[in-house]
């Protein structure tokens, strides 16, 4: 992914967040990747492998595409939370950063 892609789906990240279409924190992601709400999901390259397994792992089984991108500093300036994890709820929000990460 390029830097210009990157920054754009950094940004519109925050402003999710900022929406309240995030869920942030590995149980409460874990949850509703189960009830097919998150739409896509992320996880820290900086994650425990047993964190980046398991959300994968879960991931793949309920077919939700999911994404090792951003760094957990990345994700803690973004979403103006310290973590790990995080899934994008809103299917509008879903579409445009998977086509800027896939771009």
């Amino acid at each position: 992914m390029n830097t210009v892609n990157r920054q754009k789906a950094m940004n519109l990240l925050g402003l999710a967040m900022r929406a309240g279409k995030l869920v942030t924190g590995e149980e409460l992601t874990i949850a509703d990747i189960r009830r097919q709400k998150a739409k896509v999901v992320f996880v820290a390259t900086d994650a425990s492998e047993n964190t980046r397994k398991k959300i994968k792992d879960k991931s793949s089984y309920y077919k939700v595409p999911c994404f090792e991108l951003f760094s957990e500093a990345e994700i803690t300036q973004m979403i103006g939370k310290p973590r790990k994890v995080f899934g994008v709820l809103d299917a509008g929000f879903a579409k445009k950063i998977k086509e800027l990460i896939e771009g």
